[in-house]
């Protein structure tokens, strides 16, 4: 699957041009966080990436294939939840895969035992709160083993200590070989969790740069002008 590459992306719904001309290579590991304006298209990029939605132009490259293998999965800034338990909603996932239903029931337990839901095994999944509800979207995802983790806002609405908790099961995915590509808001977030930083403006990629870097000395007016405006004090770049 790697490295994955884009070439001149573009994605123009009618009347409009989100994406034109993105170029991006992105290696097998660490995580890579997508920051920029609000409607520059962060989201789109990883429905994109996904296969969710077709470009209008341009190329995907999956370590030279068209198409990447089945260990990817996304994660929604508002997962959906199936109308079952708690662990039906992770061995439900498994289903595709090649497993036998033991082997199922076996992922399925060390996975929700590693995210914290094991003792709501059994409950119905839409009664889990916010934070749950993320942790068991990530459990799903996880359980497949992905060599690929999309993450579209993965704490947009949670308090600080569910965000604390997702931000940990990341982390873990990360160091079991997942490569993690996110977007964020929470600039905080960024810094805590990113190897990388992929900064998108005016349909492109402005800034792909160690994540140190790129918060210390950022290259480009337009990151320049994101950071200072979204973080709540003034901010003086290194030279």
């Amino acid at each position: 699957m790697f490295p994955l590459t884009l070439s001149a992306l573009r994605f123009a719904p009618p009347g409009r041009v989100v994406l034109d001309s993105v170029d991006l290579t992105l290696g097998g590991e660490g995580i890579s966080v997508i920051l920029g304006p609000n409607g520059v298209g962060k989201t789109l990029l990883l429905r994109l990436i996904a296969g969710l939605l077709p470009a209008d132009g341009g190329a995907l490259d999956w370590g030279g294939t068209a198409r990447p293998d089945q260990r990817l999965a996304m994660v929604f800034q508002q997962p959906m939840m199936l109308r079952l338990s708690v662990f039906a909603n992770v061995e439900f996932a498994l289903r595709p895969q090649a497993l036998s239903a033991a082997e199922r029931r076996q992922r399925t337990a060390a996975v929700l035992a590693r995210v914290g839901l094991e003792h709501r095994a059994s409950e119905c999944a839409r009664l889990l709160s916010g934070g749950e509800r993320q942790r068991l979207a990530l459990a799903r995802a996880w359980a497949m083993q992905p060599r690929l983790l999309l993450l579209d806002e993965p704490t947009a609405s949670l308090d600080p200590s569910a965000t604390e908790q997702v931000e940990n099961i990341i982390r873990e995915i990360r160091t079991e070989g997942a490569k993690v590509l996110m977007t964020t808001h929470n600039l905080g977030q960024a810094t805590r969790l990113a190897d990388d930083i992929i900064f998108l403006a005016d349909g492109r990629v402005q800034e792909h740069a160690p994540a140190q870097r790129f918060f210390a000395r950022p290259q480009s007016a337009a990151a320049r002008a994101f950071l200072q405006g979204e973080l709540p004090w003034r901010i003086a770049f290194d030279r």
